[in-house]
């Protein structure tokens, strides 16, 4: 198949699921869109065992999907930016000491202590797995996604001072994670070569502090075009520009697109930039055309990841060893957050079970799965895919389907 082909048939079936779960289900469109695409795969399995037509173009429509490419170096891009775009900046500033440890030193401690973990369990299994393999399981593992959070929070309404901790959490920990996970991925790559502590160091500071330093480059770049013209449409073109051109930059200079993203769309919506940069019609056109972009990836990749099921191979190890690994990714979660929470917690103002909120409402999703893939066969791919595959779909569908009445029990509470 071609590329317009592919996007065609995602297209209608972003169409189609929509519709039914806007229709029947009434879901955030992250769960009802997953949910909706796991029992279609299921039923095409199904007839594929008296008429395997539709399954094998199906597989040959996943196959030829690079969905980590795909994902990392295309959509993540333009998902960030949409999200930062309309995160209250001023809450996050207020927040960034917490939301800044949770995105560093919360993925570091996460890391660790899931590699840990997952260790002596494949132990347990029988499953002789060396600990760098099981890190790297802990670094794709760790970073939450912003994709699936903030709808789900937008939506139940949470305290807007514990969703710019999650939100913000979760929109720069995936920059930190993809770092974490890449520098560990080096070196569980080649173990017999000498890697000094000073290129961990050097290749973390510039794909975090470079990326950062891009995005505010590309926002400040941004808001002076903006602001010297008044014309919607060319405006819409600037930001899309300011995404597509920024993210190819990051990655020639071997920078961190995400977190340049992020960074760019923030300043862009900032309020005193708004204000001072944009029109009332052009505010509306960008959030409205930003919101699009948003909906329409978002409903394209979970889509994808419900389709991905397909290409995986479900042992029945492998599905209890995701089972069990659900629980201690959350508990390696709860501890991790525990420290930032209780030294910042005298400072600022923090809901009572921040940490049992936040551990609950980091949901994982297409970027762990994205990661995953670019492990190899040394690397046990097969076994952590699936278990990636058992954790994401359970904290997508079960944790965001909680996460809001939680929420609103323990707000209440406080109240």
């Amino acid at each position: 198949m071609d590329y317009f082909t592919i996007a065609s048939i995602l297209i209608v079936l972003s169409a189609l699921f929509s519709y039914i779960n806007v229709k029947f289900l009434k879901l955030p469109i992250t769960i009802g869109l997953m949910l909706i695409t796991i029992v279609f795969t299921i039923v095409i399995v199904a007839i594929g065992q008296f008429d395997d037509t539709i399954l094998v173009t199906e597989k040959e429509l996943i196959n030829q999907i690079d969905f980590e490419t795909v994902l990392l170096d295309i959509m993540l891009s333009f998902l960030l930016f949409a999200g930062a775009l309309h995160t209250n900046f001023n809450q996050l500033k207020i927040q960034r000491g917490p939301v800044l440890a949770f995105a560093t030193l919360g993925v570091l401690v996460s890391t660790f202590l899931v590699g840990l973990f997952m260790y002596f369990m494949f132990e347990a299994f029988g499953y002789h797995i060396d600990f760098i393999y099981c890190l790297l399981f802990g670094a794709l593992i760790s970073p939450t996604d912003p994709i699936a959070v903030l709808g789900i929070l937008k939506k139940v309404g949470a305290p807007k001072n514990l969703e710019a901790k999650i939100v913000g959490e979760s929109l720069f920990n995936d920059g930190v994670g993809v770092v974490v996970f890449l520098t560990i991925f080096s070196i569980a790559k080649s173990p017999n070569a000498a890697i000094e502590v000073s290129e961990i160091l050097q290749l973390f500071g510039v794909e975090v502090l470079g990326g950062v330093g891009l995005g505010l480059l590309l926002g400040y770049i941004t808001y002076k075009l903006m602001k010297s013209i008044d014309n919607y449409e060319v405006e819409v073109i600037i930001t899309l520009a300011t995404v597509m051109g920024g993210s190819l930059l990051a990655h020639k200079l071997h920078m961190s697109a995400p977190l340049a993203m992020v960074t760019a769309g923030l300043i862009v919506g900032h309020d005193t930039i708004r204000s001072s940069a944009m029109s009332e019609v052009t505010e509306a056109y960008v959030d409205k055309f930003w919101e699009m972009i948003d909906v329409l990836l978002n409903a394209v990749l979970f889509i994808m990841i419900g389709m991905e099921m397909l290409v995986l191979t479900f042992e029945l190890n492998f599905i209890i060893a995701g089972l069990i690994a659900v629980p201690l990714v959350l508990l390696c979660r709860f501890i991790s957050l525990w420290l930032p929470i209780k030294f910042y917690a005298k400072k600022l103002q923090f809901i009572p079970k921040t940490n049992l909120i936040m551990t609950w409402g980091g949901l994982r999703g297409g970027i762990s799965i994205a990661l995953a893939l670019t492990l190899t066969q040394e690397m046990h791919r097969e076994l952590f895919l699936v278990v990636t595959y058992v954790i994401v779909v359970i904290s997508i569908v079960g944790q965001g389907l909680t996460v809001g009445p939680i929420i609103k029990r323990l707000t209440r509470k406080a109240d």
